[in-house]
């Protein structure tokens, strides 16, 4: 069968795909992954077929609140939407759409005859055992939950809906809003798959029974992948360190984090590892030396165990990475759907209670590292998360579905 997934945003939201894809690729599927073209490098890697999406995340600017996270994201979404289905393919038999590219996809399958699936890396489907994931990780109660996550889906519908206006317009369809075309999928209860551990987020008690939970989808790593040298030479020098980074967040910040990052590594006595990422974080000021080691991309899975803990974003890829190495979190959430990943890795045990990123202080993140690493319930219960990932096959769980769903149709080319 061939297979087009498609994904956009952050790192975060397109690496747990190279993954899936190369499972889908290994049980005999035809894959191709559809990102912003600065994802081809991990596409290719995993050894699937890269189709470039015509927006870039980075391109609106870097985002702190709600405001701005809504003009940025419908700019991108109007940018995504208008090349959004020339990256399909006529021959393309089942689309696996992201959170993301859902909104955009449905209307390109109405289009082309294209049946489609939802795998999804946050849930976003209403439900009263929590708060909609970009509220944070406070409850409103049961009724509060359920009103707060159909308000959530009704704000994304109205973000979503000059993208959608375009892209029908394209696809010569008449006129259909966001929201209506969202209740015409929840009324055909398509299938919907969501990759995050239930180590973090148990399946919701009141979803109907076409929302899945199949557990994380590990962003691909191939066998023969080895840290740097100088990377394997700083583990080796001494106990384990803790590792600093903010991922795609704080772009522009990496000398002012660099200096809060190594007072507390100072103030804690730990060796640290600062990771660049989009603020290109440095380890800047006096206290600088050779206990501390910046570094740039690594693949999480071959570094995280390594360590002692993790000062992170709380991305949904980053939390569940960490969960997977079973090593304690210390979080710093920015925006989206930080706070939520945060509060969950609080909850459980293994990470400490979260540090808003407007409030991070060198004092601050000292005494959270301090608590993670001396204080031994935070590792038992990080290891007891990470036992429980490693059970969950998450990728073959989407393997079986796509299998289950995908029956030959009378139609050459087509599936139901």
């Amino acid at each position: 069968m061939r297979i087009l997934i498609t994904t956009a945003g952050s790192r975060g939201d397109v690496a747990p795909y190279t993954g899936l894809g190369a499972a889908l690729r290994d049980a005999g599927h035809e894959v191709a992954l559809a990102a912003t073209r600065s994802f081809a490098p991990l596409a290719e890697e995993a050894g699937l077929e890269f189709r470039p999406l015509p927006a870039d995340p980075r391109s609106h600017g870097d985002v702190r609140g709600k405001r701005e996270l809504l003009g940025a994201a419908a700019a991108f979404l109007t940018d995504l939407g208008e090349g959004f289905a020339g990256a399909v393919a006529e021959d393309t038999d089942l689309l696996l759409l992201s959170t993301t590219t859902a909104p955009l996809g449905w209307h390109v399958a109405e289009a082309t005859g294209i049946p489609s699936m939802g795998v999804y890396l946050q849930p976003t489907a209403p439900t009263g055992d929590f708060a909609p994931t970009v509220a944070g990780a406070r409850s409103l109660g049961r009724f509060g939950n359920r009103a707060a996550g159909r308000f959530t889906l009704h704000m994304a519908d109205r973000v979503f809906e000059p993208a959608v206006a375009r892209l029908r317009e394209r696809l010569e369809l008449p006129p259909l809003t966001a929201a209506r075309m969202r209740r015409r999928q929840q009324e055909a209860t398509r299938p919907v798959l969501h990759g995050f551990s239930t180590a973090l987020v148990p399946r919701p008690s009141d979803w109907a029974d076409h929302l899945t939970v199949t557990g994380c989808w590990w962003p691909y790593v191939d066998a023969a992948r080895r840290l740097p040298a100088e990377l394997e030479d700083f583990l080796a020098a001494g106990p384990p360190p803790v590792l600093i980074g903010f991922g795609s967040m704080a772009a522009g910040e990496g000398e002012r984090l660099g200096a809060i990052a190594v007072r507390a590594l100072r103030r804690a006595g730990m060796r640290g590892i600062l990771q660049s990422g989009s603020a290109e974080l440095v380890a800047a000021g006096a206290g600088a030396g050779d206990d501390i080691l910046g570094i740039g991309d690594v693949p999480h899975a071959l570094l995280f165990p390594r360590l002692a803990a993790v000062v992170h974003h709380a991305g949904a890829g980053t939390a569940a990475a960490a969960v997977r190495a079973g090593v304690p979190s210390v979080t710093v959430p920015v925006a989206a759907d930080q706070p939520f990943w945060a509060g969950r890795l609080a909850a459980i045990g293994a990470g400490t209670a979260p540090i808003p990123f407007p409030s991070l202080t060198a004092e601050r993140l000292a005494d959270a590292l301090t608590t993670a690493v001396r204080d031994p319930s935070y590792a038992r219960a990080a290891a007891a998360a990470g036992r429980h990932a490693a059970a969950e096959d998450g990728a073959g769980g989407v393997v079986t579905a796509v299998r289950r769903f995908a029956l030959p149709s009378s139609e050459p080319g087509r599936y139901r």
